[in-house]
């Protein structure tokens, strides 16, 4: 597909060539005030009535929840693996290429807020620059070193990472001072998407990375506009002089584009001009993009409920061992009429009865202490790095305080998992997990699992974290059997440990005979009326 929209919309000549400035009358201007700038760039108009949305999943308000120290994208990613818990759909992945300043992250913001999808991340190549030598420092400082030639990046990195990213892979970005023209000691850690916008003026240089590009857009834009654009932010945002910028322009810029860049315009599958201005190429790239995420919708939670039934529990299972003392408290907490807070007493009785156990299938080794009596004592210790404990949200957040009760200096990590309550599917809306988790050994806590369908995504999103599979342990107060099924058939190095195990799931995917909504019994909440159980969290799954 290639499509040129200078067809689709008349173009519109921002400044007539023959009253072009010289880059002399340009400096002048720059010199007498910063404002100039402004004026020196026409208004965008494309001449059309307000943009409509382009479909139906487009809301008024974006889904978004703003704290003082971040803004979270509140809109769940649907599942990205199947029941065999292995990825079956890749990101789709958007690679936006042109010229310096021609527009490209302003494109992208604009199809991402069109889009309206959740878990969109936006990849600048920009963040990719190799680290420079002494001697190119100083070529650097001085406006002799070529940022604009495919040298200048370090493709190996980028396409590592981008390929690690459509995978749905947790990675880490670095992050290039413009300033100081090198990479900052910490890295953003980006992980999930449903839509990868990539976007860089060598975006299709490299042959590794066209191959990971589902869509391929050039953004076209004026020279005149470029420069005027490249002028205000290099001298504004990174605190470089006028001659200085005009110099790297003339003597690198612009002999790159046209060597370089502009040739790679013929591999697009769109070419937008005029960048952000240009709505109908916006809407055009958004149609097509939510097609494509409608052909890869996956049902999860049906797949599970079909399979793997009939069959012997799995080797990787462990009960509690039924004692009477176990069988009264689930006793206790089984039955309805129990009062929240002898429901809330049983229940932590019983998860630190669960974590002790857990806790005994973590890998250990010989060490010999010596007693107050001098004599030797051959005991045993934990044999790895950390113990990190994660909370499926809300229910799972209510384990945290037996596992910090006998773990000291226990990491804690939290994932939140809710179902859609139009398809049906558990969705990711929000995680945080401690830093370098790969190392651990995690403890992943639900207080229910029915059809397993959220602990899978829990332990997916554990996997695109590079935790070891046979480092995690999951630990519920109560599992239904097709629960410990899907979880083990997809997963089967992961340890499953519960206190019972109860045979049956009714139509609704709650738990027989069960234990209720354990998350509304423990906090004191009732299921607003418009929402089903499913929609809470421990019955759900």
């Amino acid at each position: 597909m290639y499509i040129n929209l200078y067809t689709l919309l008349p173009v519109q000549t921002f400044l007539q060539r023959t009253h072009r400035m010289t880059s002399q009358q340009t400096m002048t201007n720059l010199s007498n005030c910063e404002g100039s700038l402004d004026r020196l760039l026409p208004s965008v108009s494309t001449g059309l009535s307000p943009r409509k949305r382009t479909t139906s999943q487009c809301k008024s308000e974006p889904p978004l929840l703003r704290t003082s120290k971040r803004t979270i994208y509140t809109a769940g990613r649907p599942p990205w693996y199947n029941e065999h818990g292995t990825q079956s759909k890749e990101a789709f992945v958007i690679g936006l290429c042109g010229g310096s300043a021609s527009g490209k992250t302003t494109v992208a913001r604009k199809i991402i807020e069109a889009l309206d999808v959740p878990w969109v991340v936006l990849l600048s190549m920009d963040s990719f620059y190799k680290v420079l030598s002494q001697d190119q420092q100083i070529l650097a400082a001085s406006n002799d070193y070529n940022f604009d030639h495919p040298d200048a990046f370090d493709f190996d990195l980028l396409t590592h990472t981008l390929r690690k990213l459509k995978q749905g892979k947790s990675v880490k970005i670095p992050v290039y001072d413009f300033t100081t023209h090198g990479r900052q000691k910490e890295w953003k850690t980006v992980y999930g998407a449903s839509v990868i916008i990539f976007e860089g003026i060598m975006a299709f240089a490299d042959k590794e990375l066209l191959q990971l590009l589902d869509m391929k857009i050039f953004v076209d834009t004026d020279s005149d506009i470029r420069l005027v654009r490249r002028l205000r932010r290099d001298i504004t945002e990174r605190g470089r002089d006028i001659e200085g910028v005009i110099k790297q322009y003339n003597k690198f810029v612009k002999p790159a584009f046209e060597q370089y860049i502009e040739p790679t315009m013929r591999l697009a599958d769109i070419v937008v001009p005029r960048g952000g201005g240009n709505m109908v190429a916006i809407d055009l790239i958004v149609q097509h993009v939510h097609s494509q995420l409608e052909e890869r919708e996956l049902s999860v939670r049906a797949a599970l409920a079909s399979a793997h039934q009939a069959q012997p529990l799995p080797q990787t299972l462990s009960v509690l061992e039924s004692t009477p003392q176990v069988r009264g408290m689930h006793t206790i907490i089984r039955n309805k009429e129990t009062s929240r807070d002898e429901f809330i007493f049983y229940s932590k009785r019983l998860m630190r009865l669960l974590i002790e156990r857990a806790l005994s299938f973590l890998p250990s080794q010989v060490h010999i202490v010596q007693t107050p009596q001098g004599e030797d004592y051959e005991g045993r210790t934990f044999h790895g790095k950390r113990i990190t404990g994660v909370s499926i949200l809300r229910a799972g957040e209510t384990m945290e305080p037996a596992l910090r009760a006998v773990c000291k200096d226990v990491r804690i990590g939290k994932i939140l998992i809710q179902t859609n309550q139009d398809t049906g599917e558990p969705e990711l809306h929000y995680l945080r997990l401690p830093k370098d988790i790969s190392e651990d050994h995690v403890i992943l806590m639900d207080c229910t699992v029915s059809t397993g369908a959220a602990a899978m995504m829990a332990v997916r999103v554990l996997l695109d974290h590079d935790v070891q599979e046979d480092k995690i342990l999951l630990v519920s107060l109560l599992m239904a059997e097709m629960g410990v099924h899907s979880v083990a058939y997809a997963f089967p190095q992961v340890k499953i440990i519960t206190t019972a195990v109860d045979k049956k799931v009714n139509d609704l995917f709650h738990i027989i005979p069960g234990i209720g909504n354990f998350g509304d019994r423990y906090f004191g909440t009732d299921a607003p009326p418009d929402w089903s159980d499913e929609e809470m969290d421990e019955p759900s799954y």
